[in-house]
């Protein structure tokens, strides 16, 4: 089982959903150094602590706590947003509303945030982001994944390395793409990877 109270920190934690404007892109793979130094230079900024992070083509979700008495994820998101957009060239295509606006064709204006409100929460969610890339068909093993926290979890004795090897998947609903639910997994004893929704406690927001 997961020993996830090794990599709690105080403060408040959230779970994040991100898309980029285009589904079919593969930006933040292919331009991950980019990524990584947006995310390094918000840190810097404003500090807070990754719990979890996983990154796919199109989509990426990751949990963050934040320092005590601070919940202004917006901004940081907006810095990470705007570096890493900033760090591509201006190939992309915008729709006309994005062209008026003067706004690049990179991210969806709105994430998904949802608040962590137990230990449960935590756990359904740090699994259900490890085991992203296996849902979707990218690794066949959640250890195969390079764009991941799970390698460093693994190391400090949060995560066995086979983890997540020969679970089958129980979802009640799918992901949270534009405006459908969220499903956060969690292993049970018997290997099985279960479902619970969150989408009562999720929030949409625009940047």
């Amino acid at each position: 089982m997961p020993n996830y109270r090794r990599n709690r920190v105080p403060g408040g934690s959230y779970f994040f959903t991100v898309n980029l404007h285009d589904r079919r892109a593969d930006l933040l793979t292919r331009h991950i150094h980019a990524l990584r130094a947006a995310v390094q230079g918000a840190r810097r900024r404003r500090p807070f602590h990754i719990d979890g992070w996983v990154v796919l083509p199109e989509h990426m979700h990751c949990i963050w706590t934040l320092p005590a008495d601070d919940d202004d994820y917006p901004s940081r998101w907006r810095m990470i947003k705007n570096a890493f957009s900033k760090s591509l060239p201006k190939t992309e295509a915008r729709t006309p509303v994005q062209r008026r606006r003067n706004e690049r064709g990179i991210w969806q204006r709105r994430y998904w945030e949802h608040t962590l409100r137990s230990d449960v929460d935590y756990a359904w969610n740090m699994d259900y982001l490890h085991f992203n890339p296996v849902k979707h068909g990218w690794a066949s093993r959640v250890a195969d994944w390079p764009f991941s926290t799970f390698h460093r979890l693994v190391r400090r004795g949060v995560y066995d390395a086979d983890w997540g090897v020969g679970v089958d998947v129980v979802l009640d609903a799918g992901e949270m793409v534009d405006g459908a639910a969220l499903i956060h997994a969690t292993s049970d004893p018997v290997g099985r990877i279960s479902a619970a929704p969150s989408a009562m406690f999720s929030k949409e927001i625009k940047t």
